[in-house]
């Protein structure tokens, strides 16, 4: 049997599956772990080339939403603490709000480079 300072200083985050004994560390019923098909929700989160393309002609077409232009506006005058609580109070949540924050900076620096 393998010490747990031993398996930790060996990189295993937890003990191995069971051997068949009743105590120690590798305790419990000897299974094989069965490969489980990729559940198909699993790759909504995925970035697909055709979506990307997509979005970006609609964006060309229309446009930012009138929240994303008030971002950019407070992105403007430097108020980038303010942008991610207006985009924070708009989308929902902290995290959402931080990406677009980035979302519409990084627009804004094409849009300079372009103008270059």
């Amino acid at each position: 049997m393998v010490a747990w300072a031993e398996m930790k200083k060996n990189g295993a985050k937890t003990p191995a599956s069971g051997n068949g004994a009743r105590v120690g560390l590798k305790t419990g019923f000897k299974t094989t772990k069965t490969v489980r098909q990729l559940n198909p929700a699993a790759r909504i989160g995925l970035h697909k080339k055709k979506l990307e393309a997509c979005r970006e002609v609609i964006l060309e077409v229309a446009g930012l939403s009138p929240y994303e232009r008030r971002m950019t506006e407070l992105l403007k005058v430097q108020r980038e603490k303010r942008a991610l609580r207006f985009a924070k109070r708009r989308l929902g949540s902290y995290i959402r709000g931080k990406k677009k924050r980035e979302l519409v900076s990084t627009m804004m620096r094409k849009q300079a480079a372009k103008k270059k």
